[in-house]
């Protein structure tokens, strides 16, 4: 499955029940927001070798993969509803992070 893909199936879920007035970047963002907290909210307390195992503990396991993917698909809808190609800007910024931060001879 392509993002193309993704994202058609992801404005099809949203049109399938109506949800399409709803989904102004403001309310996106704010849920972007939102389920951003939710997988920081998983790895708060954990020392930095503990959230570096997160794959040992199923239920962290679970929950880490499932907040990413509410923030993947939010960020989605959010490019989606401002027109924004989420790899040619993604592209543009590594471009611009090369020569920002240029790599040691």
């Amino acid at each position: 499955m392509t993002l193309d893909d993704l994202n058609q199936r992801l404005r099809d879920f949203a049109a399938a029940r109506a949800w399409e007035p709803f989904h102004t970047p403001k309310n996106l963002v704010m849920a972007l927001s939102g389920e951003v907290g939710e997988l920081t909210s998983l790895f708060q307390w954990l020392t930095p070798e503990e959230s570096a195992k997160w794959r040992s503990d199923p239920e962290l396991a679970h929950n880490v993969v499932d907040e990413i993917a509410d923030v993947t698909l939010y960020l989605l809808q959010l490019a989606n509803s401002l027109g924004v190609d989420l790899i040619e800007a993604a592209n543009a910024k590594i471009d611009r992070n090369e020569h920002r931060f240029p790599a040691p001879d």
